[in-house]
């Protein structure tokens, strides 16, 4: 099916700490459509906040979409562009260890097969108002949740 849509996603990562809390958040653009997605988990990584951003943000598109990702972090940029060897290499490194936060991956090279998609790197906390807009939210999940969380123990 060819995609229908074309979405704009934005997306950013953040811990405190690195493990330790981390925050993603993702803006979906279509057409004057607006959507912000963000969540949080106790004990991360930078890396895996900043994959699960796109990947929460992918997931919420139900038709085949022509999708833009606009990410600061070249973790995510540099290893989609590899999923292909990932997936024959059976989600290993060259030392026969298993991939980080290889579930994710997986899950997002099975979602190219639905969506066609185009990477922008756009640089960390240089004024881009969606860029600022994710970081900004990533961090209030951390605040909100680990708070919480300390709160609860």
């Amino acid at each position: 099916m060819e995609p229908k849509y074309n979405v704009t996603i934005t997306t950013d990562g953040s811990c405190l700490g690195n493990p330790g809390p981390g925050g993603y958040a993702a803006i979906l653009r279509c057409g004057d459509k607006v959507k912000e997605v963000a969540g949080y988990e106790p004990e991360s990584t930078n890396n895996r906040m900043e994959l699960l951003a796109v990947l929460q943000a992918v997931l919420l598109l139900k038709t085949p979409c022509n999708i833009t990702i606009r990410s600061d972090a070249t973790y995510f940029l540099d290893n989609f562009k590899r999923l292909d060897q990932f997936e024959a290499s059976g989600w290993k490194t060259k030392t026969g260890k298993t991939i980080a936060s290889a579930a994710l991956w997986k899950q997002l090279n099975a979602l190219r097969k639905k969506h066609k998609f185009q990477l922008v790197k756009v640089a960390a906390h240089s004024g881009d108002p969606d860029n600022e807009r994710c970081d900004a939210l990533a961090k209030k999940q951390i605040r909100e949740n680990f708070i919480l969380f300390q709160e609860v123990e």
